[in-house]
């Protein structure tokens, strides 16, 4: 039987979306926010919070009403019907697994700051990631349980460390509005990558036990738990090194904790954004495999993909895919310049979200409005990311109707 366990408590769901947020983006999205709006982005950082939280309440409404593996997948399908589905995971699955190998390549530079050995180390941790969700979801909590608490006594150092570290009269240049509504939308749509992983909980709704009680406190206790860290680590990076030295940094906290006098400590804040990067990569292999898992149900994708192992009861066939597909990416590609595109999916797959919730009759937890401002705020955060991000989004999407409308003739003619 093709059907997932209950075992995730509430402290585990939160653990997996905090661990989902509080990852990778905290020690790289800062420089191209900061590229785009300069001290405006801490406005975007409140928009995008914004937006998340919209977000958040619409996947919640409909995960406590739909506790089943997908997602949006399967909110879209349920509420609007299957093209509505397909379009939110499809841009999910594809945008996600381009974040996974970002998250792999991330590990292997803040770990081996170069070298050749970076792709291959990149690859071996994809692989161990994969084995370790292959044994079951309550490895995988446990095992993101143990990150996120490194990740944030890292956080919690650094953020002291560059608070203590503040350049004499930085903030006498910081301009809220120096780069314009253009720049704060964009860097709002960028710093939304940060938050993307709030709703990996409602991915995995088959596995959480008394979802409906389960499912909203988690979302919303981890979400405001990660605007809490990313205030605080804003704040700090910014009065260490300015907008200006923010914005042309390759490893911001870094930078920033070496600002100070503690440039000798700078390796703990490499281990700490290579450990996030693992604690990313490990939340998207159980949210892209569940999701997968979902779409290969309805034949959405290829069905050998819906196999569940009958003893770890996870998508083991969709999560070794997974793992071939980034090892190879890892390998021939450098993909760390993926958050614009990976934005562009994650808004369009949170529209469809806030969409179902809006049309959503039964079982409404939050107002329609509050729907109504995600979907609109989604659709404008689209449209200011950097035109090469919607370009590439736009081609992947052509691509998935495309190949769905041959897959369902060719069915149809069978």
């Amino acid at each position: 039987m093709n059907q997932l366990a209950r075992r995730l408590t509430l402290v585990d769901a939160v653990v997996i979306g905090l661990g989902s947020m509080v990852g990778a983006g905290v020690f790289a999205v800062w420089a191209p926010a900061a590229a785009a709006a300069g001290g405006g982005l801490f406005i975007g950082l409140a928009l995008a919070a914004l937006v998340a939280y919209c977000n958040a309440t619409s996947s919640a409404q409909l995960a406590a009403a739909y506790p089943t593996s997908g997602g949006t997948y399967v909110y879209g399908r349920e509420v609007l019907g299957d093209w509505w589905g397909f379009l939110a995971g499809w841009g999910f699955v594809i945008g996600k697994t381009a974040s996974a190998a970002a998250m792999a390549l991330t590990f292997a530079a803040y770990l081996v700051p170069s070298g050749w050995w970076q792709r291959p180390l990149a690859a071996l941790a994809m692989l161990v990631l994969v084995a370790v969700n292959y044994h079951g979801v309550t490895r995988t909590a446990a095992l993101t349980r143990l990150i996120v608490s490194v990740v944030l006594v890292v956080l919690v150092w650094a953020v002291v460390t560059t608070w203590l570290a503040w350049t004499p009269g930085v903030w006498d240049g910081v301009v809220l509005f120096e780069a314009g509504p253009y720049g704060v939308l964009q860097s709002a749509g960028l710093l939304f990558f940060a938050f993307a992983g709030y709703a990996r909980i409602a991915t995995m709704g088959e596995e959480v036990v008394d979802p409906r009680r389960t499912i909203p406190r988690a979302i919303l206790v981890a979400l405001a738990l990660a605007v809490v860290v990313y205030v605080l680590v804003g704040v700090g990076v910014i009065g260490a090194l300015g907008t200006g030295a923010l914005a042309s940094s390759t490893a911001p906290l870094v930078d920033a904790v070496g600002a100070g006098d503690g440039s000798w400590q700078t390796w703990l804040v490499r281990v700490g954004g290579a450990v996030a990067s693992l604690g990313a990569l490990l939340a998207l292999v159980a949210g892209i495999g569940r999701t997968s898992l979902a779409m290969a149900r309805n034949g959405d994708l290829p069905r050998p993909l819906a196999s569940v192992h009958p003893r770890y009861q996870v998508p083991h066939v969709a999560e070794i895919t997974l793992a071939v597909v980034v090892s190879v990416l890892v390998l021939l590609a450098d993909l760390r310049g993926v958050i614009g595109f990976s934005s562009f999916g994650v808004l369009l797959y949170y529209f469809v979200a806030n969409l179902a919730a809006f049309r959503q009759d039964d079982g409404r937890m939050f107002p329609r409005w509050l729907q109504a401002l995600g979907m609109a705020l989604c659709l404008l955060l689209v449209v200011t990311l950097p035109c090469q991000s919607v370009a590439v989004g736009v081609a992947v999407y052509a691509v998935g109707v495309v190949g769905r409308l041959v897959a369902r003739r060719s069915a149809a003619r069978s």
